[in-house]
């Protein structure tokens, strides 16, 4: 008789990892912290030039994995990509380093690749969106097959930046060739500086409800747990450890005890040293949130709060 799989009784709690010195070293330095999963970059965020992995670090990687422990590991693309640039070279680079991307994530094992939908640069939201889909679709047609999945993030909507909105997401989706392939990140940071308030209780069954008619509850693939150093709606990204920004400590709360969220990686990308003090403290406090009925420090003005709405602020 085949064994019934165990459901998932938590989130899987972990960071953004480092691969500087090999990508096999993201999953030992994970492991320094008690990461459950990890966040990498498959390669240079910074630079379009890349060498291709070698067989040994592959081989490492892989090793690594099950050394650690560390069963699930996500990508975010670099920040260099555009894929909704109205620039025909520059859609058409970015196209050609995302295929790159999802095929180092394939070689890798990697869940997802997170990515940022795209900026339209001025082209206006609707042709952004139409061009975002068409390269998604190039990338689809070259990776037929892949175990990754594409995991569209939601953004601050900083400038021009596409996704900021959960309609945008769903225009995306819907306007992809095959976008049943596509997934979701929820960063929380993001989203609350595009105006959607999930501090309380009532804050964020509404969000989440909203997201569910819109997109689909089913699509969240992954999760990246920022406070946010900026107000509600002020569409900036600028990410705080857990608890010492805006979001205050209620609304991850809510989150880690969301059982329709549990066995997803939730990643910090917060800043920190070398010696990872600052993400120890971070997932302490969020490990501490797990199983609570009530937070632990109720944040200030919290009651003024329960009048804000779902909706981002116009």
């Amino acid at each position: 008789m085949a064994k019934t799989k165990e459901r998932p009784t938590q989130p899987l709690l972990g960071a953004h990892m480092s691969i500087a010195g090999g990508v096999h070293n993201s999953l030992l330095e994970g492991k320094k912290v008690e990461c459950q999963a990890i966040q990498i970059f498959t390669r240079s965020s910074r630079q379009w030039a890349v060498r291709p992995y070698e067989k040994e670090e592959i081989a490492l990687f892989h090793r690594h994995r099950k050394d650690t422990g560390i069963g699930t590991v996500v990508a975010h693309d670099s920040y260099l990509l555009n894929l909704g640039s109205p620039d025909a070279a520059l859609r058409k680079k970015s196209i050609a380093a995302f295929i790159d991307e999802l095929m180092r994530c394939e070689m890798l094992g990697v869940a997802a690749l997170i990515a940022h939908p795209g900026a339209h640069m001025g082209a206006g939201e609707l042709q952004g969106i139409k061009t975002i889909a068409r390269s998604l679709d190039e990338v689809h047609k070259s990776c037929r097959g892949f175990k990754t999945k594409v995991a569209l993030e939601i953004t601050a909507g900083q400038g021009s930046c596409l996704g900021y909105r959960f309609e945008q997401i769903r225009d995306i989706i819907d306007a992809t060739k095959e976008g049943e392939r596509l997934r979701v990140c929820f960063d929380t940071e993001h989203a609350f500086a595009a105006g959607y308030d999930f501090r309380t209780t009532s804050g964020y069954a509404a969000v989440f409800d909203e997201f569910d008619e819109l997109v689909g509850i089913e699509r969240l693939a992954a999760f990246h747990l920022n406070d946010s150093k900026k107000e509600l709606g002020s569409r900036v990204d600028r990410h705080d450890h857990i608890g010492q920004g805006q979001l205050g400590v209620e609304a991850f709360r809510l989150i880690l005890n969301d059982r329709r969220f549990f066995g997803l990686p939730m990643c910090l990308e917060t800043p920190k040293g070398k010696d990872l003090k600052e993400d120890r403290e971070n997932l302490t406090l969020l490990r501490s949130l797990i199983g609570r009925a009530a937070p632990p420090v109720i944040p200030p003005g919290s009651r003024s709060r329960e009048k804000s709405t779902a909706r981002p602020a116009r």
